[in-house]
């Protein structure tokens, strides 16, 4: 165990692979020695009159010299077990800490890209309104400003309540009546036991967004967005659907928010969540089933 500490060394120091092997060989002759001395010491003392010691000495040094070898090799072969098998272990913890960091980057990335148009046409109705109807454009900057402070104070939050989230997203479609007065309805279906669950941060409004996107775009008529949760001991199902004009030409999109959603969920669930869309009868579903019980941490 001796030779542990200078083989330590002088694979810390040593860079070059002639140098090192050299020094070992070194280390193996000298402590292969020095156990041959000591032992031949210790024996000789506790044989002072043995002669017959001697003549076994003599007879077994060969066998002595091997082992002492032997014991070497296996001690620089489990240092190297143990410094390759901490290496390996270094790199997989240095590569899942990287992985995590960059998971997290994409989270918040893909969290902060709130559509700019939601804002800029919710200025524009403001600075209409300013105009035609100071206190509606009062209320609107109200409901404005409080649905920001909600996006920046949770956006260290990975998950938070669904009661909190929908009460954020009703604020987002009272911004929208706004724009589009009673041609907006919405509905919901919302069980109290489903309500304390937890939902990535801002997943539902790029889903909002669509509808309304969608819903509304060159239609005159009414679109509700309806609201739908159900909920078990292990799965949480959400649908938010919307009628559109079938007749109508529907603004072409780059399907950004849907993208963005199917990467959150799966940078946060992985396999566990599914993302499902269909269009039928003037009818635009999106299904969304994620895990209740998640172990992800918060923040």
């Amino acid at each position: 165990l001796a030779a542990w500490y200078p083989i330590k060394f002088f694979n810390s120091n040593s860079r070059n692979m002639v140098t090192l092997l050299a020094n070992l060989l070194a280390t193996a002759v000298i402590m292969t020695g020095l156990w041959l001395l000591i032992t031949r010491a210790i024996m000789s003392a506790l044989f002072q009159n043995g002669s017959g010691y001697n003549v076994f000495w003599n007879a077994t040094l060969s066998y002595r010299l091997g082992s002492g070898i032997l014991i070497c090799i296996l001690v620089i072969l489990t240092y190297y077990l143990i410094i390759s098998y901490k290496t390996i272990s270094d790199k997989k913890l240095d590569e899942s800490r990287l992985e995590n960091m960059l998971r997290e980057t994409e989270l918040r990335m893909l969290r902060s890209q709130i559509n700019p148009h939601f804002l800029f046409n919710s200025l524009n109705s403001v600075s209409a309104l300013t105009i035609s109807n100071p206190e509606k454009a009062r209320e609107m900057v109200i409901r404005l400003s409080d649905f920001m402070r909600y996006a920046l104070s949770r956006k260290d939050e990975q998950l938070v309540p669904l009661r909190s989230e929908l009460e954020n997203l009703r604020l987002y479609l009272e911004i929208e009546k706004t724009r589009f007065g009673e041609r907006l309805q919405t509905e919901e279906e919302l069980p109290d036991g489903c309500l304390d669950i937890r939902i990535p941060n801002m997943l539902l409004q790029p889903l909002y967004e669509n509808a309304v996107k969608f819903g509304l775009h060159e239609s005159m008529g009414t679109v509700v967005i309806s609201t739908m949760v159900e909920c078990d001991e292990t799965t949480a199902a959400i649908s938010i659907s919307n009628n559109f004009d079938t007749d109508a030409h529907l603004p072409s999109g780059t399907g950004t928010g849907l993208t963005n959603v199917k990467r959150r969920l799966e940078l946060i669930y992985g396999r566990e969540a599914t993302l499902n869309t269909r269009k039928e009868q003037g009818l635009f579903t999106v299904e969304l089933k994620i895990p209740v019980n998640h172990n992800q941490t918060n923040g």
